[in-house]
């Protein structure tokens, strides 16, 4: 290992600065093209400030050395395997790529978790639908929408199906005003409780409304149950909170 370094150092030793820039933009080059690469494109790609015949001139060189090879004939020059050791042995990593690399190698992650968040609140909040018997319902923390699950189990409770209007208006506000209805709340890590006719809309006036916000990784949402004003609010309660729990 030593030795192959110290030959590599060698090598380098002799390379004049253009030929060193002339192997750089050959591997860079490559490593985008995965192409081999002719004088000509190195002539009209970077500013050597020579002619396409000295770029070529500087390219036998560094063939001759071991760094370059032609895979086939008429074709341009790839780098070897002792050009990457040398590239990598020389390599630093600057500070605009390491910024760079934090913030793709962050958006990407949040990307994924966002993904991943999405099917956990599916998951959790179809729990919280099974265990309480309630619509249940939660914001996507991307979105200005509420998916919620229950509604057919729900609307078969009394209330419901004495009076079919009410599952009806209850239905047009899961499809229409549920968010903007959240919004207006003030709605934080304590579940809150709104019952019957505290309902800011009239057709939940017979339901009562229970919210707790998520976070996730700075992403934030409510979640929540839906249901008549004879629930179990000790039960549905306890039962968020736990859903919640479970999504931290």
């Amino acid at each position: 290992m030593k030795a192959r370094i110290y030959i590599l150092a060698f090598i380098f030793l002799f390379m004049n600065l253009r030929q060193e820039r002339i192997l750089q933009a050959i591997i860079d080059s490559f490593l985008k093209t995965a192409s081999p690469i002719g004088s000509h494109y190195l002539y009209e790609a970077y500013d050597f400030d020579v002619s396409p015949a000295t770029i070529r001139n500087d390219m036998t060189a560094l063939e001759d050395e071991g760094l370059i090879y032609q895979p086939h004939t008429s074709a341009g020059r790839v780098p070897t395997g002792h050009a990457y050791r040398a590239f990598v042995d020389r390599l630093s990593v600057d500070a605009g790529t390491t910024r760079r690399v934090h913030r793709e190698v962050t958006d990407a992650y949040l990307r994924h978790h966002l993904k991943k968040l999405k099917e956990r609140l599916f998951d959790l909040v179809a729990v919280l639908a099974e265990v309480t018997g309630e619509i249940s319902f939660a914001t996507l923390p991307d979105k200005k929408r509420v998916f919620y699950i229950g509604v057919g189990r729900a609307l078969r409770q009394p209330e419901f199906m004495e009076f079919p209007e009410r599952a009806s208006r209850v239905i047009e506000v899961l499809e229409n005003d549920l968010y903007e209805l959240l919004q207006e709340l003030e709605i934080q890590d304590e579940v809150i409780v709104s019952i019957g006719e505290e309902n800011l809309i009239s057709a939940m006036r017979t339901c009562s409304l229970l919210a707790i916000r998520y976070e996730d990784h700075g992403y934030s949402g409510i979640m929540g149950i839906l249901g008549p004003t004879r629930m179990n609010y000790a039960y549905n309660i306890a039962a968020l909170k736990e859903i919640l729990r479970l999504l931290q």
